[in-house]
């Protein structure tokens, strides 16, 4: 008999670590599943990662695949804990770091101050040298200052240095020569080029990506180091697959060059995870909420696609205009709503939840680590939705006295007791994730009754019902093993790379072939790519998308592209873009149509899990349930409730509600008047009531 197969995925949050682990028969296909969870260890994250497979009892030196999704990136960027960064750039064009855009969201605020560049002038350098936005040299590159530029570099302690030139993007050589030239006078120094990350135009964005990625590319290759390491002295004989932003894996010896592609590598997974589990299930429209420790996302899937999108900023809200980095990354709406969200009460007796968060420590009062203030986990626990015999699994004695404490004393600012708080701490909770779940559907022209809400991580099965009942949505449905979704959703990625080319065109007589052109160039460079690390071609798979706009607007609109562009379906090309853009706007133009650039995504399977449905057994719950007790729903009031072991539940059985289902690592909430049940995955349907 064949050994088993071992696939292992492991994400690193804000709070916790998550393992997945799936064993699968070769001769009988069928898996057996193991999760875990272990405490975040900042800023020794490989450490967590290590401690988690040992907790959940996987021996590295078994396991045949492994993929890892990581914060480090944005908590070394949102913590300031990069490296110090020299920029050069073109001659005339050191200030595009500062000068930035002016739209400044905070508008009338005459004291408004722009976020500081990452890198100080003093440390942003020229040279000579001119290329056209159309990729014609207007001026040969002159190195002569380079070494004097590095020099200077060396002296004030610079560790990485970010290269970005102007229209680099239709003509990279100026960058390359620098780049080269760099690596040949100071070997040590991390170098960043613009063009290694994208081919997208925009100075601003383009520059502050380079130096981001460049300010944190020494903290992420050390990481991924000390992980490989650790990994292999246990053992593993692989290479961890690392998960990027646009939800697919890449190699760790290709992250490690542009760790900037894995900023926001957590949600991907998950989000990604959902759509395959849609796919899966017979829901291709989904809307994906993905609630945690710290905060809640959200994110838009339709027909089984995940957008994907380059205009995205880190630190972006009402005062302040924040960084952008232009790499792929999965179109989402984050807000500091989670688990262990702060509830307060401002200086007009406003209840707020969120954004601070109590974290890992002290956590939530209930955790008992001498956290005081109520979180959204205290209110819940008072409420009895959470199990406080059964809380984090039983891993925790949650301490009520705490919590009771922390929720009281933000009733006494309201004016009202602890168990009204308590369902005004949930209620601004669900509030918070209301308004993101528009933010991804109805502002963007999608019913949100058109779609099915896939709800995960720690906190989705427990305000997933209550969300669903505001926007509409008839249907909820809870991933089984929902509190390691994210790590799931990495078994079911593949590898992936998204190209971005600029290149202007009108859709008239005569565009297709050079488009069609643009697309094979690209598509040859992917195949090369992939071809160097031992991938071959016949296991290459392309997707690709036009960049559109009305002629002389300014942004554009993405339209998926079937097949090859040829002068015979231009119209419909074009007819597909009027469709989506009024969707999104509300209106169209009788105006002429211009690509703007390419999306290419080259895609590459690597391991990817194959889910095996089982069959359905007897509906009756019963098996499962482990007894009852009052509930406060918040709206509904407190009703005598079911309680079932999700542990026990099997495909097939079916349930009403009032009920709540205890997991290990989530509580799943029912409400009165609801219908679940479990499906062949093992995941839990629950159809609301009209």
């Amino acid at each position: 008999m064949a050994n088993s197969i071992i696939r292992v995925a492991t994400d690193v949050g804000g709070t916790f670590t998550d393992l997945v682990c799936f064993e699968t028969d070769p001769d009988s296909g069928v898996s057996s599943v193991r999760t875990a969870k272990s405490d975040t260890t900042p800023p020794n994250f490989e450490e967590g990662v290590l401690n988690v497979l040992e907790k959940g009892n996987v021996d590295p030196a078994t396991v045949n695949f492994l993929a890892h999704g990581t914060t480090v990136v944005i908590n070394a960027l949102t913590e300031r804990k990069g490296v110090k960064v020299g920029l050069i750039t073109t001659e005339g064009f050191r200030d595009t770091l500062e000068i930035a855009r002016g739209n400044r969201p905070d508008f009338f605020n005459l004291h408004y101050e722009k976020p500081k560049p990452f890198v100080p002038r003093y440390l942003r350098r020229e040279l000579p040298g001119r290329v056209s936005y159309k990729g014609v040299e207007m001026k040969p590159l002159d190195l002569t200052a380079l070494p004097g530029i590095l020099e200077d570099f060396k002296a004030d302690g610079v560790e990485a240095v970010a290269i970005c030139f102007l229209h680099s993007y239709a003509d990279p050589s100026h960058e390359r020569l620098t780049g080269e030239k760099v690596r040949e006078l100071w070997p040590e120094v991390a170098v960043v080029s613009s063009h290694q990350i994208t081919r997208e135009w925009r100075e601003y964005e383009r520059t502050n990506t380079a130096v981001l990625s460049a300010y944190v590319q020494p903290t992420a290759e050390r990481y991924l180091r000390r992980l490989d390491d650790g990994l292999k002295g246990r053992g593993f004989k692989g290479s961890p697959y690392i998960m990027q932003s646009n939800c697919g894996v890449d190699s760790l010896e290709s992250v490690s060059r542009v760790p900037i592609t894995m900023v926001e590598s957590g949600p991907a997974s998950g989000f990604w995870g959902a759509a395959e589990l849609g796919k899966l299930i017979g829901e291709t429209n989904v809307l994906a909420l993905d609630i945690g420790g710290t905060t809640a996302k959200c994110s838009l899937i339709e027909n089984g696609q995940v957008k994907i999108m380059t205009d995205y900023w880190i630190e972006r809200d009402r005062t302040s205009a924040g960084y952008p980095i232009m790499v792929p990354v999965v179109d989402l709406v984050e807000i500091g709503n989670g688990g262990g969200s702060i509830a307060w009460v401002d200086d007009f007796g406003k209840l707020h939840v969120g954004p601070q968060s109590a974290g890992a420590v002290p956590g939530p009062a209930a955790y008992g680590k001498g956290g005081s203030e109520a979180t959204a986990t205290d209110a819940n626990l008072l409420l009895s939705r959470i199990n406080k015999d059964y809380f984090c699994g039983g891993d925790v004695n949650a301490d009520m006295s705490a919590a009771t404490a922390a929720v009281t004393a933000v009733g006494k600012k309201l004016g009202v007791d602890a168990v009204e708080a308590a369902r005004g701490i949930v209620r601004i909770a669900n509030n918070n994730m209301v308004n993101a779940l528009k933010l991804v559907s109805l502002n963007r022209g999608f019913d949100p009754r058109d779609f099915t809400l896939v709800a995960f991580g720690g906190g989705g099965g427990m305000h997933a019902v209550a969300l669903a009942s505001e926007m509409g949505v008839k249907k909820v449905v809870v991933p089984a093993g929902a509190s390691v979704f994210s790590a799931w959703g990495m078994m079911m990625s593949d590898l992936r790379r998204d190209y971005f080319v600029t290149r202007l065109a009108d859709l008239s007589e005569g565009a297709a072939e050079g488009i069609e052109g643009l697309f094979a160039e690209t598509e040859e460079q992917a195949r090369k790519q992939f071809n160097d690390e031992g991938i071959g071609e016949d296991r290459v798979t392309f997707l690709r998308y036009g960049k559109f706009r009305y002629q002389n607007q300014e942004h554009t609109t993405e339209v998926l592209l079937e097949g090859a562009v040829t002068a015979g379906n231009l119209a419909a090309i074009e007819a597909d873009f009027h469709e989506t853009y009024e969707r999104e706007y509300t209106y169209r133009l009788d105006a002429p149509v211009e690509m703007v650039g390419i999306h290419l995504v080259a895609s590459a399977e690597v391991g990817k899990l194959t889910m095996k449905e089982q069959e359905k057994g007897d509906a009756d719950a019963a098996p499962a349930l482990k007894g009852r007790r009052d509930v406060d729903f918040a709206l509904e009031g407190s009703h005598d409730s079911a309680i079932y072991d999700g542990t026990k539940l099997q495909p097939g059985m079916s349930f009403d509600g009032p009920a709540i289902v205890e997991d290990p690592g989530t509580t799943v909430v029912i409400h009165p008047q609801n219908r679940a049940e479990v499906d062949g995955f093992g995941n839990i349907h629950i159809h609301l009531s009209a």
